[in-house]
């Protein structure tokens, strides 16, 4: 990738009005934000070459991928108009299409209840509108789990089907042990009902994108060149304006002087000595597990034992790039089945053709879930390619013969667990940032461990921008995607304007 020219880092004596942890979408989209409105902002990225988080963009010898899969669609109006602002002609209008593969066979998801059902066969599918009609007239008081919303949702045939084995996968736990909160904003507003109709009603494109599930969406938007091509833009247009963007730097130390409120931050490079920066403002995505190693004045025993206890599901894509066999169209496949390890299965080249340099050729990427420093973390590359071509091919989607190339990412805390008592951790370190460190702003998805899509993490940086430009607390960017009707329909502002704190929903 392009190196960013940047002017000289201000400092610990030169004070910038914000310093940026990150330049994932959150981090990035503040920095952007900041510098379009004048004011001083640098942006630290650890990582020497990527912009992006999460949403990257990898390139291997003119391949390229995402790490997981980002569809550009959105409720917020504010969020695609900024997709659009930073690239207006690169942008492609992309068909939506997911199956799951169970049972040796590949069901359409969104699931499509009269599909769904002849699939399963007569007898099975006689016992899941039973455990359907059951869940509608019994559901689970309080549902806490899990498995408790998705069986209140689908019936529990339907659950232990089509969600139990992925989402056990992805979490490495029981759907039991899973707030019912990660279903909440993950699958708002779709049960069986609701994909019935999607399935057998004629089609209506709705006037409000807030209408919509998520879920059911049939076309996203999508960069010619893979999300990372966006933020790449984002970076450079940020720059363009007066911002800062530094390549390789790590934030290690955050030192808060609650006098003259004022953060000192030590940067360090690889290879590098260690450097100060100074800020009024600290705008963080990174992980809040920082915090206990970090901040200064340390937190206190309580809210340090919580930020401990936060629990992150880590990451591998193992790229293969293949002859193309034409073996499936699909952006993405879930796989159901038990007996392979691979949790889903991308199709680069259908996300968008220049993806895949040469058009006889294919890349698709299987995904693993694990945790950092696992058996399968800490695999050779050479084993973990081996395992994924050896699971392509028990899943009936690709053969040894046409495999040409590989290339393995891992990704570190790409997933904030959800565990039963992840809101109260939470709660607690919340609540003690806001009263001591009051111009420390947690944003996105591992900067609030919050399981954000990236329109979400968008979000959360554009509140908070607005709040350091009034100099004042107006929006709360936690709101953003705390429960189901606040992300997905609207009714608390994120389609049609950010909520004032302490106004009505």
């Amino acid at each position: 990738m392009k190196r960013y020219e940047c002017a000289t880092l201000s400092r610990a004596n030169d004070l910038a009005s914000t310093l940026v942890v990150g330049a994932g979408p959150a981090g990035l989209t503040a920095g952007y934000l900041l510098a379009k409105a004048g004011r001083p902002v640098t942006v630290l990225e650890a990582d020497p070459e990527y912009v992006g988080g999460i949403s990257r963009t990898v390139k291997h010898r003119g391949f390229r991928f995402d790490v997981g899969g980002h569809r550009f669609f959105s409720k917020s109006r504010a969020v695609e108009d900024l997709w659009t602002e930073l690239l207006p002609d690169d942008l492609l209008e992309r068909p939506r299409s997911s199956r799951i593969y169970y049972d040796g066979k590949f069901f359409s998801y969104p699931l499509r209840g009269a599909e769904a059902l002849v699939k399963l066969g007569p007898v099975e599918a006689a016992r899941c509108v039973a455990s359907y009609a059951r869940a509608r007239l019994a559901p689970i008081p309080d549902p806490r789990s899990f498995q408790d919303w998705v069986t209140n949702a689908f019936g529990d045939r339907l659950f232990r089907i089509f969600f139990q084995t992925y989402t056990e996968k992805v979490w490495g736990m029981t759907c039991q042990e899973i707030s019912a909160d990660w279903a909440a904003q993950r699958i708002q507003g779709l049960n069986l009902a609701t994909a019935v109709r999607n399935a057998l009603l004629p089609k209506r494109r709705p006037r409000d994108r807030g209408a919509v599930v998520k879920t059911l969406i049939d076309s996203f938007r999508y960069p010619r060149r893979g999300p990372g091509m966006l933020w790449e833009e984002c970076a450079r247009k940020m720059v363009a304006m007066g911002g800062r963007l530094e390549m390789g730097a790590t934030a290690t130390h955050l030192s808060w002087d609650a006098g003259a409120r004022r953060w000192t931050v030590t940067v360090r490079r690889a290879g590098g000595a260690a450097e100060e920066l100074a800020a009024e403002h600290l705008v963080s995505s990174a992980p809040l597990s920082i915090l206990d190693r970090a901040l200064a004045p340390a937190l206190s025993p309580d809210a340090a034992l919580a930020v401990r206890t936060l629990r992150y599901r880590d990451f591998i894509t193992v790229a293969l790039i293949l002859r193309d066999r034409d073996a499936f169209d699909d952006n993405w496949i879930y796989v159901h089945d038990p007996g392979v390890k691979v949790g889903r299965i991308q199709n680069f080249k259908s996300w968008s053709p220049e993806m895949v340099p040469d058009p006889s050729l294919c890349c698709y990427g299987l995904e693993y879930f694990c945790f950092e420093h696992d058996a399968l973390w800490s695999s050779d590359d050479g084993a973990l390619v081996e395992l994924a071509v050896r699971e392509l091919e028990a899943v009936g989607l690709g053969h040894r013969r046409d495999l040409v190339d590989a290339c393995v990412v891992r990704q570190p805390k790409a997933y904030p667990v959800y565990d039963d008592g992840y809101a109260r951790r939470l709660e607690i370190i919340r609540t003690e940032l806001d009263a001591r460190f009051p111009t420390f702003h947690p944003v996105g998805r591992n900067g609030m461990h919050k399981y954000n899509n990236q329109d979400h993490a968008m979000m959360t940086a554009m509140l908070t921008v607005e709040n350091i430009l009034r100099g004042e607390r107006l929006y709360d960017p936690w709101k953003v995607n705390q429960d189901a009707e606040y992300h997905e329909d609207g009714r608390a502002g994120v389609q049609h304007g950010p909520r004032r704190i302490g106004s009505a929903a």
